[in-house]
């Protein structure tokens, strides 16, 4: 990283602003290019890794890369403003960047996968079970193994 001055070191520090962000980017192998995906996403630690958890569709695109290459990268921001500083404009904001494999989740992590995406955006009470589109939705996670971050907040 070029600038050290705003890199994020602290592992826990990184998952804090990773909770923080509303939308997660999934990058994914595409054939001819790669392939980008904004999910709605839950954070879990488990056993000392960190999981994520996302959901989707049973077939198209996503699965079809995913059964292909389940490497992904993962990407989080949270937008603060712009603003004028004496070397010119500059951008204030909080990011993390992620590499892990992404894998269906088992069947006995589907439910606290969707109940840790649901409370994720303040509906820990939300009852799951009683989903309609629930036979329909497919849930991932995705184990990181490498986490990085970055910020320029104000100064």
């Amino acid at each position: 990283m070029r600038r050290t001055d705003r890199e994020i070191k602290d592992p826990e520090e990184m998952i804090e602003v990773l909770q923080k962000c509303n939308t997660l980017c999934i990058g994914f192998h595409g054939k001819d290019y790669p392939y980008v995906v904004p999910v709605s996403f839950g954070v879990v630690r488990k056993e000392g890794s960190v999981i994520i958890y996302f959901h989707g569709a049973q077939h198209g695109k996503k699965v079809d890369m995913i059964e292909d290459n389940p490497k992904v990268c993962v990407e989080g921001h949270i937008f603060y403003k712009v603003e004028p500083t004496q070397q010119g404009i500059t951008t204030r904001y909080e990011s993390v960047i992620g590499f892990g494999i992404v894998e269906s989740a088992e069947e006995d992590e589907i439910i606290p996968g969707l109940e840790s995406i649901v409370s994720h955006y303040h509906y820990p009470d939300y009852p799951i079970g009683r989903c309609r589109g629930l036979p329909m939705t497919k849930v991932y996670k995705i184990t990181i193994n490498q986490l990085t971050g970055k910020r320029n907040l104000a100064e």
